[in-house]
């Protein structure tokens, strides 16, 4: 019994081990980005430095995050679309935030810029110069106001 017990132990370690080890961030260079991430960064960010890539390896998908000298970071599912932008003080491209969300923004807060962006299968969250957060659904419905 205490033979099975102490090799149980030792399973259960060495998965432990290998599994820390397997979900790590490594950097990776921008080529190795899936096609959409990089088509991504050439169309939104062709004149911007990049500072560092990584990706984060997960049990079922890898998420990659670019970040650019300029302090912009951008996060990418494993398909390479991206999840979120982000940027310090800065401007979210226009671009890339849906024409219905800018044109909202602009009308019930003139003069506040849009600084992230983040999306998922819910729908959309944007950060604001002000502080705000703005919640929409798919439908880019205004959903919550976060301050």
């Amino acid at each position: 019994m205490k033979k099975y017990f102490v090799l149980a132990a030792a399973a259960l370690c060495s998965v432990g081990f290998a599994s820390a080890a397997a979900f790590d961030d490594r950097p990776v260079s921008v080529e190795e980005l899936p096609d959409a991430a990089r088509k991504f960064i050439r169309t939104h960010f062709a004149g911007s430095d990049v500072l560092y890539a990584k990706v984060d390896d997960d049990l079922f998908n890898n998420d990659y995050k670019v970040v650019f000298a300029d302090g912009v970071s951008v996060e990418f599912a494993s398909n390479g679309e991206w999840k979120e932008v982000g940027t310090r003080r800065g401007v979210v491209p226009a671009a890339i935030v849906p024409p219905v969300i800018r044109e909202q923004v602009e009308k019930q807060f003139p003069g506040v810029r849009i600084e992230s962006i983040d999306r998922d299968r819910r729908g959309f969250e944007v950060g604001l110069s002000n502080g705000l957060d703005l919640k929409f659904d798919r439908q880019f419905n205004l959903v919550d106001i976060d301050d």
